[in-house]
């Protein structure tokens, strides 16, 4: 696309081919382009660390759930918290007494852990 034709006339282009002294806004086209490539590139460079900072706080956040998640799991097994789907192996605590009272079995010597 060349810059010669009457669109560009006002702006002294044509004058740059044809004179070899170039037109008069040619030099400030040529600033104000390097100006603007200039604060884009700053504001490229701005969105790029702020773009790390957000990955870096995001990984300090999931490290720290992490540890946090660990420790929960840690001290559960330690406590012997609610065992799921896992048998009892305490020996004689397995065997509990029950009666039929009035059509309803209840249970004596019995307690949860945890309760």
């Amino acid at each position: 696309m060349s810059s010669t034709g009457p669109r560009f006339d006002s702006l002294g282009a044509a004058t740059a081919s044809v004179g070899g002294r170039g037109g008069f806004l040619r030099p400030l086209m040529w600033l104000g382009g390097l100006i603007a490539a200039g604060c884009a590139m700053a504001v490229g460079a701005l969105l790029a660390v702020f773009t790390a900072i957000a990955v870096a706080v995001i990984a300090v956040v999931a490290g720290v759930v992490m540890f946090l998640m660990g420790m929960a799991s840690r001290a559960r097994r330690t406590t012997g918290g609610p065992r799921k789907g896992r048998r009892r192996t305490d020996g004689d605590d397995t065997v509990i007494e029950a009666h039929k009272v009035d059509g309803t079995w209840v249970a004596y010597g019995w307690e949860r852990s945890g309760r």
